[in-house]
This record gives structure tokens, sequence and C-alpha cells, in this order.
């Protein structure tokens, strides 16, 4: 009869396979591309936040370019039949112009916004800088006519309105004369351009009846 032998355990080192370490390697690539990923969710929320911001400023800063032009509109009432590209004024509609230069990008019906672009016909006039942010304005100021002149003359058209006047029947023998007296208003389209910070830019447009 054989004696029993009672196995002995081994003590030598087991083979390492290096399953955990490429599954930890794995989980650590992942994390690092997710931390990447958020970093530039966050750049890119900054980005439009800040884009938003300038293009606000913009637009608040149109507002003195309306306000530029209401005033040289006052201050020249008796020359308004006329254009005066000078000021960037045309008393025609110009229902042809391309007024942010994207519908005939390389044509001639687009404007000359900042004075760069000399092909262009019709020309802005510039406010200048209006505020510490850097905003450039400039507008453009059109009666709302088919032709020039007057607006009574044939066969002239145009968007006015009608206010009533003053008048008195009180001499008159019957109510068919003297009534009360109409004005014609006609309106008038101020586009305003700004160039702001970062590349912005902003339009603007306002009616005015005058």
């Amino acid at each position: 009869m054989r004696p029993f032998q009672i196995p002995q355990a081994r003590t030598g080192p087991r083979g390492e396979r290096g399953v955990v370490l490429l599954i930890a390697l794995i989980v650590l690539v992942a994390m690092t591309l997710a931390a990447l990923g958020m970093m530039r969710s966050l750049d890119t929320g900054t980005i439009v936040a800040g884009n938003i911001g300038y293009r606000e400023a913009a637009v608040a800063s149109a507002d003195s370019g309306v306000e530029a032009a209401r005033a040289w509109l006052l201050a020249n009432q008796t020359t308004l039949n006329a254009d005066n590209p000078s000021a960037g004024y045309y008393s025609t509609r110009q229902d042809s112009l391309d007024f942010t230069g994207n519908l005939t990008e390389g044509g001639h019906d687009g404007v000359n916004w900042d004075g760069t672009d000399s092909s262009q016909t019709t020309a802005a006039f510039a406010v200048g800088a209006v505020d510490s942010s850097g905003n450039t304005v400039y507008y453009l100021i059109h009666r709302l006519c088919r032709l020039t002149g007057t607006i009574n003359a044939t066969p002239q058209t145009c968007a006015f309105a009608t206010s009533m006047g003053s008048g008195s029947t009180q001499a008159s023998p019957d109510y068919s004369s003297f009534g009360l007296t109409t004005t014609n208003q006609v309106y008038y389209r101020i586009t305003v351009r700004v160039n702001g910070a970062k590349n912005t830019v902003a339009y603007v447009q306002a009616m005015v009846l005058l």
C-alpha cells in the first residue's frame, strides 16, 4: 500500500493576463474624452453668450443712427425732392437695392456702407463711432416714392399719410367750398448699419413720417 501524500501549494508567481489594466485604461480614456467635451461645451457657450452681447450692443447703438437721420430730414425738408448721395439720402425707393450684399454678391446693386466699395452706386452716410465699445454707425435714407421730384407730380406714386388741417365754411354760401385743408406726409425709410466688435454687423430699419 502506497503512502498518502499531501499536495503542496504552488508558491511561484502566477502569470498576469492584464485584463484589469486594459479595462482601466479604456475607462481612463473615456473619462478624459468626456472632460474634454465638457470643456469645449463650456467654451462654446461662453463664445455664444459673448456674441449675443456684442450683437445687442450693436443694435442699441443703431438708435443713434436713426436719430441722426431723422435730424437730417428735419433740417433739410425743403430739398427732399432730389437725391443727396453725400448725405446718404435718396428720393426714390430703390426697390432692387441689396442692403446687406447677400443676394447678389459681387454685383453693383448693393450699398457702399463704409466707403470701401466704390463699385456700388448707392453710398451711405457715416455717423462714426458712437460709444466706447467701438461701434461705428452708418445710415441710408430713402423717400418711399417711385420717382424723384415732388410727390404730386404725374405719374409719381409715394407712400404717404393724409393729415387733416384747419379751415372754415362760416363765410361761404354753402358747404362745398372752404372746407378743411389736408396735408400729405410722405414716409421715409431709414436703414442703419452698425459695425461692432468681433466683426459684429447689425442692421436696423425705421419708418419716419414727414
